[in-house]
């Protein structure tokens, strides 16, 4: 590293690319040139979703010219996968094999995600160099195993060098959780019981409304918590009024008029 002429125009875009993927990493890819020479990297690619690759892990080399980026990469496939040989150069559009198609504007993410979309082709589309067509048994097999892939280079699996997102092992938990809530039977709802009025609260009297969620005086909180408070609430409470006089006249004068019609009577 020490070596290398910084102010070559190539060894400037690899630098700035190991920089922009170390800052900016992808859940799907993991990829950094090697120490000892910036022009190869090391790259672990996952299965795309929803294909017989979906699951595993392959490594593989990208392989930089000394002109790039004016020319492109050469990709070699390293993890026993079903789709591509290992350890051949891989003919797809943006590789070697056809450099009238490469742009400078391209880059090492460009290839990482290109080859990862080369994956699921099949029939006359999946035909070049470099490409195998294993059954897909073979290929979900080999999907299991490339987890544990060891690179003779990197030394560490596949696995640790491109772990699982959190987000879907929490995704799966939450829903083996939610599944679980939706089989288990519901509780029945608790009985609502009907309020409770302190005896205290008579001495309110029938003229001071209290809202229901109030908070209460210190007054009413200093009586309920004397021991006398329901003698002297007994005794507060008022007597029932006698009924007023215009009712008594009324009976008074029926029972007058009772009175006469009888006497007449006999």
């Amino acid at each position: 590293m020490a070596s290398l002429n910084k102010n070559n125009s190539a060894v400037k875009r690899i630098m700035q690319e190991a920089r922009e993927l170390a800052n900016d990493p992808s859940p799907e890819y993991s990829a950094a040139p090697l120490e000892d020479d910036i022009f190869e990297w090391h790259c672990t690619l996952r299965g795309p979703a929803g294909t017989e690759f979906e699951g595993g892990l392959y490594h593989f080399r990208i392989l930089l010219p000394a002109e790039y980026p004016f020319r492109p990469p050469s990709l070699m496939m390293l993890t026993p996968n079903g789709r591509f040989e290992t350890d051949t150069k891989i003919c797809i559009s943006f590789t070697s094999y056809h450099e009238e198609l490469w742009q400078p504007a391209w880059g090492v993410r460009t290839a990482i995600i290109g080859l990862q979309g080369f994956f699921p082709l099949k029939g006359k589309a999946a035909v070049g160099i470099g490409s195998i067509e294993f059954p897909t048994v073979e290929r979900k097999r080999l999907a299991a195993l490339s987890r544990t892939w060891v690179c003779p280079h990197c030394q560490e699996t596949n696995i640790t060098l491109l772990p699982d997102p959190v987000t879907a092992t929490l995704g799966r938990t939450l829903s083996t959780t939610s599944n679980a809530e939706q089989a288990a039977p519901s509780d029945p709802p608790a009985p609502v019981s009907e309020p409770t009025i302190p005896e205290a609260a008579v001495a309110e009297g029938p003229n001071t409304p209290h809202a229901p969620n109030s908070v209460a005086s210190p007054a009413f909180i200093d009586r309920v918590a004397d021991p006398t408070a329901a003698t002297r609430i007994t005794q507060a409470i008022p007597k029932r009024q006698r009924p007023p006089i215009l009712l008594d006249t009324a009976i008074c004068v029926m029972l007058v008029l009772v009175c006469i019609v009888f006497r007449r009577m006999l």
